[in-house]
């Protein structure tokens, strides 16, 4: 049984000990919050604003009325010019992302690959050993570098290979040096048409001297493609014997191109598509062939091309036609270039006796896609510096027209107001008046009486502050129906 003195014990011993929050990081949070508050609210004081702002740039009616000259009639068809060059604009700019999105024009460029290779520490290169000074230091080894070198070829353009002996191998680093000299629109690089290139050593892994037998290089991501985008790829390895090489080119395609299967190729008439593609290629041939259903547009009925296609099917739904297709697309083969890898004094350094040439590169001529240029030409012409500031400068010119539209109105009204009070004064002053006294009982909730009134009343007699305008309840009213007004635009 517990007692009271073990209770009153157990409620004395401390609590928990809660670490106090620091003053100055209370502070701080709530100077933060305020200052986030302020600003979401200036945020929307200025949507608000832009809300509530003029934006009416037409010609007020009854000014070309009392107006001097053809302005007003000039100023209207300018404003007709102004529609139709919009309307105009908008649907050519819509044709042309209509065309660029449906555009599958596909273009090829030449690639012209230089392969050639040299060779350091041969047994022929050494000459004569010193048994003394012998070292068996791998610097002696006899190796042998291999340079790939590829170049878009110009139209109409079949210059061979340049000497490229001053360049820095590393690919990196020539990007990086020359990036501030490059234009905006660089040529694609070597690298740039492929998404990996290998190299294949036709030799066993037990007979390397470096215990490989493939060299590989993939495509890196977005972020990092342009830091990497070389023109040439070397190699050193070591050996001392000819040997067989394969360069095995895995071409780039954005979207990416896949190898269709035969009964797919006989239907699209093609070997090689696009995801898409092929897609519309079965959509319109669908079509063409009447077999889509009335009952339900999504489905549609097989024929015996179809059905030898997804594997005897009576019919398909469109939406499930990515799964369908996807066993008949498979990945194009590499395009391989065959290059024999030589060490022998023959070919790297031929004496005038032998009568032999000096070695020269191989040379392939490899077919690659280029990209649409109508796509690069469509955001060149809509996100040009030149156009941005012509659209600020649109902008603004259309405010000032704005304002000058706000500015005429008001004139007119000025003039219909003095044009009225000229004819007949008196009338005028009583009808302005029972139309002010009317207003003022329309705010302050007392225009039961029906209006009418000639504002004879002693409270129409005083002005400025003591007047009935400048009450408080007047103010109240005018601030409330302000309010209400700008909720309603805003």
């Amino acid at each position: 049984m517990i007692r009271k003195a073990d209770l009153e014990h157990m409620f004395r011993q401390p609590g928990p000990v809660v670490p106090p929050q620091h003053q100055a990081a209370q502070q701080y949070s709530q100077s933060t919050m305020q200052a986030q508050q302020r600003a979401e609210l200036e945020r929307r004081e200025r949507l608000r604003r832009v809300a509530m702002g003029p934006t009416d740039k037409n010609m007020p009616d009854g000014v070309d009325d009392i107006c001097i000259g053809n302005g007003v009639a000039r100023y209207r068809e300018l404003r007709e010019v102004e529609r139709t060059l919009d309307a105009t604009m908008m649907r050519k700019k819509l044709e042309a992302s209509d065309t660029v999105h449906h555009s599958r024009t596909r273009r090829y460029g030449t690639m012209r690959v230089w392969i050639s290779n040299t060779a350091d520490n041969q047994s022929w290169q050494s000459g004569a050993m010193d048994a003394d000074a012998f070292d068996f230091d791998s610097g002696t080894n006899p190796t042998y570098r291999v340079k790939v070198q590829g170049r878009l070829l110009d139209d109409g353009s079949n210059d061979g290979l340049e000497d490229d002996d001053d360049e820095d191998a590393d690919a990196m680093e020539e990007e990086g040096a020359d990036k501030k000299a490059e234009p905006a629109e660089s040529p694609k690089m070597f690298s740039q048409f492929f998404t990996s290139i290998t190299v294949d050593f036709d030799r066993a892994k037990s007979l390397q001297p470096d215990n490989f037998t493939q060299i590989e290089w993939k495509r890196p991501d977005a972020q990092n493609a342009k830091e990497s985008n070389f023109s040439q790829l070397e190699f050193e390895r070591k050996g001392d014997e000819n040997i067989n090489i394969t360069i095995n080119l895995h071409k780039f395609h954005n979207p990416d191109i896949y190898r269709l299967s035969k009964p797919m190729a006989e239907l699209l008439d093609t070997d090689e598509e696009d995801r898409a593609g092929v897609m519309m290629g079965i959509w319109d041939y669908a079509r063409s062939q009447h077999l889509q259903q009335d009952e339900d547009e999504r489905k549609f009925a097989c024929d015996a091309k179809l059905k030898a296609l997804f594997n005897g099917l009576d019919s398909f739904y469109f939406p499930n036609l990515p799964s369908l297709i996807k066993p008949h697309l498979t990945t194009p083969p590499p395009v391989q270039l065959s290059y024999t890898i030589r060490v022998d004094k023959d070919y790297i350094s031929p004496t005038a006796e032998s009568g032999k040439a000096p070695s020269e590169p191989t040379i392939y001529d490899v077919q690659v896609a280029l990209d649409d240029p109508l796509p690069q030409l469509f955001r060149n012409i809509l996100r040009r510096k030149t156009s941005l500031e012509t659209l600020q400068n649109i902008h603004s010119i259309d405010e000032q027209i704005v304002l000058l539209m706000g500015a005429v109105g008001q004139s007119k009204a000025k003039h219909a107001f003095f044009t009225s009070m000229s004819k007949d004064p008196v009338a005028f002053v009583k009808r302005w008046l029972s139309s002010q006294k009317r207003d003022l009982e329309v705010l302050l909730g007392e225009a039961s009486r029906g209006g009418g009134e000639d504002a004879s009343g002693e409270e129409w007699k005083r002005g400025g502050e003591e007047g009935v305008w400048g009450s408080d309840v007047a103010k109240e009213t005018v601030g409330l129906w302000l309010a209400r007004q700008g909720n309603k635009v805003h």
